[in-house]
């Protein structure tokens, strides 16, 4: 995938890996928007993989493709073995979390913490990399704490690479471990894309992706006008509509119109499955409340999922219910300024 995309000048857009947010029903939901868009589990701990329910924790719907997984984890033999697991899924790419910098996460030494060890996460790259038959990937902050970015990540970069990494995804800030919370490193600690960018400049024939800060899909184009993918994370989820232009803005498809009825029986359909198998409404509906910013009646379908979807015998007819409250006939507003009014 990375090797031919670097070969053929081919762009990679990806829905970035959100933890409580892009589980199995969130990407089922997504891929009906995007054929193109490359789709990323929620992070998943190798020991969980290890030890605990591997359907739950790995299983998702042939539909999803393509879709990545992304393990955390800092013991070499523990991810190589994640990865032997996960291998009898069918995923389309293994990908190594060294950027998360929740509490929970530091606390089982993985995620952003990882990039004080350099050395170990080259150790973790190649015992994954010597199992997966896929490509591995790693996705990584510019920093964290006290660190210069400046200086620390063109090591980092080049001891990836040297490890075997077949791509690495950039978040375009530093991560502080102590005294923000997982939310405030969202926001707090200042973008630095040229970095990213001259990383990109220094490393010409290893592909490198940005994340962070990027707000919609006219920003991702201009990101890629000098990078080989970009990543989405809060504006695809919250702003889903945008999903269905990628297509046609990023990867130059055809333009077609959204067949909302369709959408609205598809997602009926696998609800359907879903109630039938244990589930509940709102495991799915509450990744489609972002659906519709901008269009008349979007204030009134999010209330329908928001409130009919949690309710006791809940059923899918609430989707069909919530579809009718909008009107997809009408103009909707710019994406910046419907996700401003929807909060």
């Amino acid at each position: 995938m990375y090797s031919q995309a670097l070969n053929d000048g081919r762009k990679i857009f990806a829905v970035a890996p959100m933890i409580d947010w892009t589980d199995r029903h969130c990407r089922y939901f997504h891929r009906q928007l995007t054929g193109e868009a490359l789709l990323y589990t929620e992070m998943v701990v190798a020991d969980a993989i290890i030890h605990g329910p591997r359907d739950r924790l790995l299983g998702f719907s042939p539909e999803e493709h393509p879709v990545a997984l992304q393990l955390g984890g800092s013991d070499p033999a523990k991810l190589a073995e994640a990865v032997r697991i996960a291998s009898d899924f069918g995923y389309d790419e293994i990908n190594l979390n060294v950027g998360c910098p929740s509490d929970r996460v530091q606390s089982g030494t993985f995620g952003a913490c990882l990039m004080r060890m350099p050395e170990l996460v080259a150790d973790c790259v190649t015992a994954m990399k010597r199992v997966a038959g896929v490509p591995l990937t790693v996705k990584c902050r510019i920093g964290v704490d006290e660190q210069e970015p400046e200086a620390v990540l063109p090591e980092f970069l080049a001891r990836m690479i040297g490890a075997g990494a077949d791509a690495i995804w950039i978040h375009a800030r530093k991560a502080w471990l102590q005294g923000l919370s997982p939310k405030e490193n969202r926001e707090v600690p200042p973008l630095d894309h040229g970095l990213v960018h001259r990383m990109k400049e220094e490393n010409p024939d290893v592909f490198l992706g940005i994340n962070g800060g990027i707000a919609d899909l006219d920003q991702a184009r201009h990101h890629l006008d000098q990078m080989d993918g970009v990543m989405l994370g809060r504006a695809a989820y919250q702003n889903a509509g945008l999903l269905a232009e990628v297509d046609e803005k990023i990867f130059r498809a055809p333009h077609r119109d959204v067949d909302w009825t369709a959408l609205c029986e598809t997602m009926t359909a696998y609800s359907e499955r879903v109630l039938a198998q244990g589930g509940r409404l709102n495991h799915v509906t509450r990744h489609m409340v972002g659906l519709f910013q901008g269009y008349p009646g979007a204030r009134r379908y999010r209330q329908i999922l928001s409130t009919e979807s949690t309710k006791p015998g809940a059923g899918p007819q609430v989707i069909a219910e919530a579809f009718g409250a909008v009107d997809v006939a009408g103009s909707p507003e710019p994406a910046m300024e419907a996700a401003r009014k929807a909060g």
